[in-house]
């Protein structure tokens, strides 16, 4: 029977707590019995949870720190760009990292010089023209060219020669439309033929789908370019023209005592960037191909069709940000890298190195790479003989049970056949070892 104060009181609720076990209180007057309450704050003190209690708040809370975890592993999605369309590809390995329409062909404005400055670079590094050649500036040439009106100039003059050296730096710090048109005329003898080399060049780099009408990008219908083929000749020209590209973060040139500043802002603001390009027109907006390099790490951003200066800087910046903050560029094997050595039969040697004779770089989510693993298939059996080249098996990357790469695995040596005996004496050992495989 219930002592607490309810068994005092002579009330219904006494008499059933008289039917509750001595010294227990019943669950109905639970917590107006004076000893219930003293059990309630052992229990605080010295919580006793029930055991399947314990077991799903354990279970609970092992989920959600698995949850953290993975959601601190994963990448999040691309910043919102408020752009026509853009790009970011790793320039090492070409992995795109984020983009928005990246084949819709767009008017390029004066991204188009880039082209112009590369069909340039080949011909100095072909030897074909000299950076102190001399070059006659025609009437078409002129900054006072009705064309011209408006756009951006270099403000060259005829009959007043000027050296490839000034035309190269008015083309790519100036943005000199009158200095393509100079180069274009010099390097080909019309412009009409110029374009024809930007094509080629454009075809043979994969520009697929770009076309040049002009040499400095003023509007025309069937003068397009795609991000996509912007990155790639972005990348070309830092590769292949590495000289040349150095031009590109210069901030000023003078020129007929003019001095121009490079409209490229991001490089007074952000260390890292050291190139490339701006480029309006009413018809294309604002745009800017840009790269960048932070830690052994260089991308390539295009943003093409934004609303203003700043827009096109801020944007810009935000997706080499993303790029840099959840990626980076691993080099997982060097070129001609031997994997393994595996037995050859019925020839001059025992053994053979395999492996891949380019180097391999991948674009991985940032701390990925101590993650990686290779996988390397060969055929059963390798007979020679065996051509240096020849294909042996596979190579896979995997990160976490996902493929992120995967390669023919090939000779990196030729094994000629062996002698008549030999040949024999192997063919008796794969036969027998075929028995044993069986």
């Amino acid at each position: 029977m219930c002592r607490g104060s309810c068994a005092r009181r002579g009330t219904m609720a006494a008499s059933r707590c008289r039917k509750a076990p001595y010294g227990r209180p019943c669950r109905v007057q639970f917590f107006l019995c004076r000893r219930a309450w003293v059990n309630m704050r052992s229990f605080w003190k010295h919580p006793r949870l029930p055991l399947f209690i314990m077991k799903k708040l354990i279970a609970f809370l092992f989920t959600i720190v698995i949850l953290s975890a993975q959601a601190q592993d994963s990448v999040p999605s691309p910043p919102q760009i408020e752009a026509t369309a853009y790009i970011l590809v790793d320039a090492t390995s070409g992995a795109v990292l984020a983009e928005h329409n990246p084949d819709m062909p767009l008017p390029p404005a004066s991204l188009t010089k880039m082209m112009t400055a590369y069909v340039l670079a080949s011909e100095m590094e072909a030897g074909r023209i000299n950076q102190d050649d001399m070059v006659t500036v025609s009437e078409n040439a002129w900054s006072q060219n009705p064309v011209f009106a408006g756009s951006s100039l270099m403000w060259i003059e005829p009959g007043k020669d000027v050296s490839i050296e000034d035309l190269e730096r008015g083309i790519v710090i100036s943005s000199g439309n009158d200095a393509t048109v100079a180069v274009a005329e010099h390097v080909a003898g019309s412009e009409a033929v110029f374009a024809e080399m930007m094509n080629t060049q454009a075809e043979a780099l994969g520009m697929s789908g770009s076309y040049f009408v002009n040499s400095h990008g003023l509007p025309d219908p069937d003068h397009v370019v795609t991000t996509r083929d912007l990155a790639i000749l972005a990348a070309a020209i830092i590769n292949d023209f590495p000289d040349h590209y150095a031009i590109y973060k210069e901030p000023e040139f003078t020129y007929n005592d003019i001095k121009q500043y490079n409209r490229n802002s991001l490089l007074g603001e952000d260390g890292s960037v050291d190139g490339l390009k701006t480029g309006h027109t009413e018809a294309a907006g604002y745009c800017l191909v840009a790269s960048a390099k932070r830690r052994g790490m260089r991308l390539i951003s295009v943003v093409m069709g934004t609303e203003s200066t700043k827009a096109r800087k801020n944007e810009t910046r935000s997706l080499l940000n993303y790029g840099f903050r959840f990626f980076e560029t691993v080099e997982v094997f060097e070129s001609m890298k031997e994997l393994e050595k595996p037995r050859v039969w019925k020839g001059q040697q025992d053994y053979l190195p395999v492996g891949l004779v380019d180097e391999t770089i991948l674009t991985l989510p940032r701390g990925k790479s101590k993650n990686l693993t290779t996988t390397v298939s060969l055929e059963p059996e390798l007979v020679a003989p065996i051509a240096m080249g020849d294909t042996v098996g596979t190579v896979t990357l995997s990160v976490a049970g996902q493929n992120v790469f995967q390669a023919p695995v090939v000779a990196l040596a030729a094994v000629e056949p062996a002698g008549f005996f030999a040949r024999l004496w192997d063919t008796l050992l794969m036969w027998i070892a075929g028995l044993f495989a069986t």
